[in-house]
């Protein structure tokens, strides 16, 4: 099986093109692939598959542990310069090409602001599903929302030496979830960057980014400029009063390696 390892910001996956070809992985498979020790290593692995226009491409993802998952924030971006390099998309401008999509949660379009294609790294800008109000709660300590997946964001002192797995663990199967939850921590930095580390659910671990997990803490906090483990993220949005619409996430992508696995 062929395949292309990508990363956004530090959050790296698996992308597999099955519009010729689907291998139709098992769990097993997956789980097999995704491990950082006997497989390939990522956090999560993408199918890009055929679509009705006026879509290019139907984005499937799958967490580490091999079971399907909700939307990624940067697995979307990672696979629509994946899709790029394929050439898929239309061209709106000389310096930039538009890609329309399926995944989990519905639509999406995604810029290609910027790629390098001897140094296999760029800039793109995902756009994000439309947050109602109504639908940001306040438990426990912080706030929880769905942002394409869902999160819980709470502020912390001193994030860096924060326990992020331990907590993150903890509050991940409270009982308050029913089905679980990402939880993303926060702190405001002296530049005036807000520091974000995320614990995800399905990768049962912190990871180096999460781009819905961006998304949530900008729309709690206000503050839009973003800096991870990984790497560095802007998010624009529209506040009409009831939601939050046209949000939009902006960041790096970075072609890894091709390869095959043979299973």
């Amino acid at each position: 099986m062929n395949f292309c390892k990508y990363d956004g910001a530090g959050n790296d996956f698996v992308l597999i093109d099955i519009r010729q070809n689907d291998p139709e992985l098992t769990t097993e498979q997956i789980a097999h692939i995704c491990h950082r020790r006997f497989g390939i290593g990522a956090d999560g692995l993408m199918t890009l598959g055929n679509a009705n226009p006026p879509y290019d491409f139907e984005m499937r993802y799958y967490n580490s542990d091999g079971k399907i998952g909700s939307m990624c924030g940067n697995g979307g971006r990672c696979i629509a310069a994946f899709a790029y390099t394929l050439g898929l998309g239309h061209k709106s401008g000389e310096a930039q090409s538009t890609l329309n999509f399926i995944g989990y949660d519905g639509p999406h379009s995604a810029d290609i602001l910027l790629w390098e294609p001897d140094e296999g790294k760029g800039v793109v800008r995902l756009g994000m599903r439309n947050v109602e109000c109504k639908d940001i709660k306040r438990c426990l300590d912080g706030w929880f929302l769905d942002t394409g997946s869902p999160h819980y964001v709470q502020r912390v002192t001193d994030l860096e030496h924060f326990d992020v797995v331990g907590e993150g663990r903890r509050i991940r199967h409270d009982k308050i979830f029913a089905e679980g939850t990402n939880v993303d921590f926060i702190e405001d930095m002296p530049d005036g960057r807000l520091f974000v580390r995320t614990y995800e659910r399905g990768v049962e671990d912190e990871t180096w980014a999460c781009g819905t997990g961006v998304t949530a803490c900008a729309l709690v906090s206000g503050n839009t400029q973003i800096t991870t483990r990984g790497g560095d993220f802007a998010v624009s949005f529209n506040h009409t009063g009831t939601a939050y619409e046209d949000i939009k996430l902006t960041g790096p992508v970075s072609f890894n390696f091709r390869g095959q696995i043979t299973l």
